[in-house]
C-alpha cells in the first residue's frame, strides 16, 4: 500500500536556487534529547511550551508529520542517524548501558558505535567539510569511541554520559567541556560555543551537529524561565484529567502512570531553553549572511518522557512515550529547512525515519551516495523538492528487545502505509492498528484484519531474520521466553 504524500499548495513549483551552482551547503543538525512530537507549536497549536524559533523552522521549511526515530530510546537512534543503519544490524539496541530485567533478561547488545562505521561526519569531512559536535554523544564508554574519533574535528561536551552529572549548571564535570562561571546553564554555554564556531568557519562549508542534553532528566532550568511557567500553569488546562494509566502488559506487571496534560513548569523551561538556542543560531546565520546557503535539520532521538522519571510531558493523543513502541515513543518532531529548494511552510506526511538523514545529507551536498553504509535509509531529497515518494512501498521497522526504565514492553514493530503491527517478545502476541483512523492505538484490529496482520507479521519476521536480531533470554532457572519461528 502506498503511503500518503501530502504537500501544501504549489509545493511542486520551481524555486529559484539560493546558492550558486556547485556551491555546497552548510549543515546545522539540531538533535534534542527526549523531545516529544507534541512538544512544539508547529505540531501542537495547544502546546504548553513556547517554541517560536522552532516553529519558524516549520514556516520556512518542511514539516514531516510522520517522522520517526529508529528506536524508543536514545543511543540506538543516535547510531542510526550517524550511520544510516538500523540499530539491530550492529546490536546497538538499547541505551548505553541499560541492563534492566523483569521476567526475562533483555537481549545481548553492544554498548558502543563500532569504529568501522563510516559516519556522516566522516563522509563530509573527507569531502572538505569542517565538522563540529556539541552536546550529548552517549555512543561509547571510552574516548576512542567519542566524536573526535568518529569524524568530528571539534568535540564540545560529547562523552560517555547520557545526561549532565551532577546537573545542568556549572561546574559541569564533563571531560570534553571546561567549567564555566558558577551557575552557567549548559544549553546556553553550548549555544555560545556553536556561535563561535559558525563565526570562525563562515567562509568554509561546515557540518555542525548540535546535540542538546535538554530535555533529558534531571529536570533543571533557570529560575526566571521556570517562574514564568509556574504562573502559566495555574490557569492551564483547568478541569482536564492530568494523569491516566498505560497498560505495560508485562506478563507480571501492573499499569504505569502516564501524563495526559502538558503543564510541568521546569520541563517547559527546558524546552524554551532549546528554542532560545535554535533562535540564536538562526540569528547568527542571518547576521553572517549564511542563511540562504545553510540547511537546518531539527529532530529528536525518541518520544517525550510521559510514563516515568517525573512524567514531565504529555504526548496525547499519541499513546505512551519514551521507552515504548507506541507512537508516543517513536514519532518525533522533524523539520528540514533547505533555502531555495524546500517550499516554505510545506508539509509531508510520508513516513520517514532517522536512518534517512545520512543519504539525504550526502545528496544535498552533491556527494556520491554510499549505499553499503546507509543501507537502511533513503534520501528524502525527492520529497523535499516536492516530487514523488522515493520509496512508495517501504516498510519501517523497530526492534527493542529490552525492559526500559519507562515501562514499555520488549518487542518489535513494523509500519507499512496506514497500518502498524506490534509484536510482544515475552509471548509472541501481536496487535494491529490503523494509524489513519486511530492515532492513539487503542483499537486492536489483529483479529478483525487477520490477513493484514499475518502479512505484516511475516514481513517483520523476515526483517528480524535478515538483521540476525537478538531476543530475550531466560533468567537462571527461569522459564524460556518466546522466540520467532526462524529461531527454532
Amino acid at each position: 500500500m502506498r503511503p500518503s504524500l501530502l504537500f501544501t499548495a504549489l509545493a511542486t513549483a520551481v524555486l529559484t536556487p539560493a546558492m550558486a551552482v556547485g556551491e555546497r551547503p552548510n549543515f546545522v543538525f539540531f538533535l534534542v534529547d527526549d523531545l516529544g512530537y507534541m512538544d512544539i507549536g508547529a505540531n501542537n497549536p495547544n502546546t504548553f511550551y513556547d517554541t517560536p524559533n522552532i516553529d519558524r523552522l516549520a514556516r520556512e521549511g518542511m514539516r514531516f508529520t510522520n517522522g520517526y526515530a529508529a528506536a524508543p530510546v536514545c543511543s540506538p537512534t543516535r547510531y542510526s542517524i550517524l550511520t544510516g543503519r538500523y540499530p539491530a544490524r550492529a546490536k546497538v539496541t538499547n541505551y548505553f548501558v541499560g541492563r534492566r530485567a523483569e521476567r526475562f533478561r533483555g537481549a545481548r547488545f553492544c554498548d558502543r558505535m563500532p569504529l568501522e562505521e563510516v559516519t556522516i561526519a566522516e563522509a563530509l569531512r573527507e569531502a572538505g567539510y569542517r565538522t563540529a559536535f556539541l552536546g550529548k554523544w552517549h555512543l561509547g564508554p571510552t574516548p576512542e569511541y567519542w566524536p573526535e574519533n568518529q569524524g568530528f574535528e571539534k568535540n564540545i561536551g560529547g562523552f560517555a554520559g547520557g545526561m549532565p552529572n551532577p546537573g545542568y549548571f556549572s561546574p559541569f564535570r564533563n571531560p570534553r567541556l571546561t567549567d564555566g562561571p558558577p551557575g552557567e546553564y549548559l544549553p546556553r554555554r553550548l549555544t555560545a560555543e556553536a556561535l563561535r564556531i559558525i563565526e570562525q568557519w563562515r567562509d568554509q562549508p561546515f557540518f555542525i551537529y548540535f546535540s542538546f542534553y535538554n530535555v533529558h532528566t534531571p529536570l533543571q532550568a533557570p529560575e526566571e524561565l521556570v517562574a514564568r511557567y509556574r504562573r502559566k500553569a495555574k490557569d492551564w488546562a483547568q478541569g482536564q484529567q492530568e494523569f491516566g494509566t498505560e497498560q505495560q502488559n508485562y506478563l507480571t506487571d501492573s499499569p504505569r502512570r502516564v501524563r495526559l496534560v502538558q503543564k510541568h513548569p521546569v520541563y517547559a523551561a527546558m524546552v524554551e531553553a532549546v528554542d532560545q538556542a535554535v533562535g540564536q543560531v538562526l540569528a547568527k546565520l542571518d547576521e553572517l549572511g549564511l542563511t540562504d546557503r545553510t540547511v537546518v535539520l531539527f529532530t529528536s532521538d525518541n518520544g517525550g518522557l510521559s510514563t516515568s522519571e517525573g512524567h514531565p510531558t504529555a504526548n496525547f493523543p499519541l499513546r505512551a512515550g519514551k521507552g515504548w513502541l507506541y507512537e508516543g515513543g517513536i514519532r518525533v518532531p522533524l523539520l528540514i529547512k533547505w533555502p531555495g529548494v524546500v517550499r516554505p511552510g510545506s508539509t509531508c506526511d510520508t513516513p520517514v525515519i532517522s536512518t534517512d538523514f545520512y543519504a539525504t545529507i550526502l545528496e544535498m551536498a552533491g556527494l556520491p551516495l554510499r549505499p553499503e553504509q546507509h543501507r537502511d535509509g533513503v534520501s528524502l531529497v525527492p520529497l523535499l523538492r516536492g516530487s514523488v515518494d522515493p520509496a512508495p512501498d517501504r516498510p519501517l521497522f523497530w526492534h527493542y528487545p529490552h525492559y526500559g526504565n519507562q515501562g514499555g514492553f520488549p518487542g518489535a514493530a513494523v509500519r507499512l502505509g496506514r497500518y502498524k503491527l506490534l509484536l510482544r517478545y515475552e509471548d509472541g502476541r501481536i496487535h494491529l492498528y490503523d494509524l489513519a483512523t486511530d492515532i492513539g492505538e487503542r483499537h486492536d484490529l489483529a483479529q478483525e484484519l487477520s490477513e493484514q496482520a499475518e502479512q505484516l507479521r511475516g514481513l517483520l519476521y523476515r526483517w528480524l531474520e535478515a538483521m540476525d536480531a537478538e531476543f530475550l533470554r531466560p533468567k537462571p532457572g527461569g522459564p524460556e521466553p518466546w522466540l520467532p519461528p526462524f529461531r527454532h
